[in-house]
């Protein structure tokens, strides 16, 4: 007998089952259905917060030792910088001593002009300390785990700053834990102001080929941004105060072929190094509620001029 007519199958005690094909095609039928189903009914949002609320403390404990390692690391290279910085934090204090008596005198005639004008005094925005826990596993998008959630009162679409300005925005909340999207990211938008030209506009993540940049889309070609403009937040979306600094005018690209002009910004809060932030709630949720409409009450003769 030849080889090649030598059956190589394997004999039917070991066939169990149904084929790897039908195995494939179920599982990727089961896999595509729970994804939509995810999407459209948010079915796993109660596994996913009960998965990370699990989580949360054996993750706690695998970052003590690097936790440890980073502070003895800082421990001996931080004696030098807090010398530094006390003599420097001497001399800014000497130049601050004036600025500050005339900060009170505007703050004072600011509070005057606005009680004459019947103005509606400044919302006090809340805020709480926080410390970033770790990176999102996700190597498309920048995005870090906090340490605060539910429990510590954090909610959805709360600003997250440092001493630089604005990082990011909570986009999804756990209870011991929350998740931050950087304004870097890809899918990241915050409206802004130009401090120079007070014109309004939107700040968009870094699209490809802008690393760790932003962009300002959809900007007229003769648009009045200049190189070194200071872009804060506008406070018009109700979610984040007026006056943040979010990013400064790196470049700007006036295309001639195009009708728009293509600027690239640098954020003045860069999330590399950063290890505390300050969690803020939303302007909206501080707001007083719209008044209810009121309807309009009807002439008497319109019932009689239906009549007729």
């Amino acid at each position: 007998m030849s080889f090649g007519t030598i059956d190589r199958t394997p004999p039917p005690f070991f066939r169990q089952g149904p084929s790897a094909l039908t195995k494939l095609i179920l599982f990727s039928a089961l896999a595509l259905f729970l994804m939509v189903a995810d999407n459209r009914f948010t079915i796993a949002r109660q596994l996913r917060a009960g998965l990370a609320t699990v989580l949360y403390y054996p993750q706690q404990a695998l970052l003590v030792p690097v936790q440890a390692w980073g502070d003895v690391g800082e421990y001996f290279m931080g004696l030098k910088r807090a010398l530094d910085g006390a003599a420097a934090a001497k001399l800014e204090l000497a130049k601050q001593a004036e600025r500050s008596l005339q900060v009170e005198q505007l703050q004072g005639e600011n509070t005057r002009l606005r009680a004459l004008l019947e103005l509606r005094p400044r919302l006090t925005v809340r805020s709480q300390m926080a410390q970033i826990l770790y990176e999102a596993s996700d190597p498309y998008s920048r995005k870090v785990v906090i340490d605060r959630g539910a429990t510590n009162g954090v909610v959805l679409a709360s600003p997250v700053i440092n001493e630089a300005g604005v990082l990011g925005q909570v986009t999804r909340v756990f209870p011991l834990s929350s998740e931050v999207t950087l304004l870097t990211d890809k899918d990241a938008a915050i409206p802004v102001l130009n401090a120079r030209s007070l014109a309004r506009s939107a700040a968009f993540g870094s699209a490809a080929g802008l690393g760790e940049a932003m962009e300002m889309r959809f900007m007229a070609g003769n648009a009045d941004v200049q190189v070194g403009d200071t872009l804060t937040t506008s406070g018009v979306d109700g979610v984040y105060p007026p006056g943040l600094p979010v990013a400064k005018v790196k470049a700007v690209d006036r295309k001639v072929d195009s009708g728009f002009a293509r600027i690239v910004l640098t954020p003045t809060a860069l999330p590399d190094g950063v290890r505390h932030v300050m969690v803020l709630e939303p302007v909206g949720l501080q707001m007083p509620p719209p008044p209810e409409p009121v309807e309009e009450a009807k002439p008497r003769g319109s019932r009689k001029a239906g009549r007729k």
